[in-house]
């Protein structure tokens, strides 16, 4: 096994075995239907991609090309499926689902969904998150396309985001610095006021999202005509080292060009190594340096600037 401990190995099938047996992947039928794990894969790739060549099916799911021929073949006696030669190669079989595949599709979604919601449920919030997080981790380390990228998205806040900024500051912090709750108290703060006196066209939320959940956020706020605060940078450890955080700094810079600051301030302590090397990455130069006690932690604050 090379340099791969035993115990490790050991680890990952056992992780294996308790997780197929609590999603029932073996059990004769696949969410209490007629079909099997694989069959309903299949079956969901070709509703959720409109249509699909059978070869790239094949290498997507890494289904042998045999398995794949017979299973299309009974999908398409049962009137799941319809096969029609490619514009561009009669070689190649175009699939698409029937409006009967479609309505059998439907429920086993439902079901999928459901057995995962109930899975969660017995969950307390904050753990859900710190599961789903990991779970992205072993994603991306086991991705095997090395040219693939992660498909990291800025958009405005909306409804809900605000909650998950104060929610993932007050715990992120806590786990990685031992701040206490007073630092929550007052990104809840910070943010209050910003949500109440919302200048659309000179302030600015942005929500990193890592292939469609949340990963990072970052805010420019007005402090005077000239001046703007860039305030409340966070980046979920998951998603740290794909240059998430450099993006939402680039961001919040470009957006205070435009909105016509001459300077970008902002303030954070000397523990924070990762955001200070993003700040000197981008620019900003380090003015003053103070020590205080905050969040029950004796801590270095600092200044820094940039010019627009």
């Amino acid at each position: 096994m090379g340099s791969i401990s035993r115990e490790r190995v050991a680890a990952v099938r056992e992780f294996n075995r308790f997780y197929t047996s609590r999603i029932g992947v073996l059990d004769e039928g696949y969410l209490a239907s007629h079909f099997s794990l694989t069959e309903v894969r299949v079956l969901y790739e070709l509703a959720h991609r409109g249509s699909a060549a059978a070869s790239e099916l094949g290498r997507d799911l890494r289904i042998d090309p045999g398995y794949l021929s017979r299973m299309l073949r009974g999908f398409s006696r049962r009137g799941l499926l319809t096969r029609r030669a490619a514009k561009e190669d009669a070689r190649k079989a175009i699939l698409r689902l029937t409006a009967r595949g479609k309505a059998t599709v439907a429920p086993l979604e439902t079901k999928a969904r459901d057995q995962i919601a109930a899975m969660l449920s017995g969950v307390p919030g904050a753990d859900q998150e710190r599961l789903v997080a990991s779970m992205r981790t072993i994603e991306r380390a086991l991705r095997q396309d090395s040219r693939s990228v992660p498909r990291v998205t800025l958009r405005s806040h909306r409804p809900g985001d605000i909650g998950w900024v104060v929610e993932r500051h007050g715990t992120l912090y806590a786990e990685e610095y031992g701040w206490d709750e007073s630092f929550e108290a007052l990104v809840a703060d910070i943010v209050a006021k910003f949500i109440a006196h919302l200048d659309g066209k000179r302030e600015r939320c942005w929500i990193a999202e890592l292939d469609g959940e949340r990963v990072g956020c970052v805010f420019c706020v007005k402090k005077s005509k000239r001046v703007a605060k860039l305030r409340l940078l966070l980046v979920e450890p998951g998603a740290r080292g794909l240059g998430v955080g450099s993006r939402l700094v680039d961001e919040c810079i470009r957006f205070a060009r435009a909105a016509g600051y001459r300077e970008l301030t902002l303030w954070t302590n000397d523990v924070l190594v990762a955001a200070r090397r993003i700040y000197e990455r981008a620019g900003f130069e380090l003015i003053e340096s103070e020590r205080h006690r905050s969040f029950g932690k004796a801590l270095v604050g600092q200044n820094w600037t940039l010019r627009l």
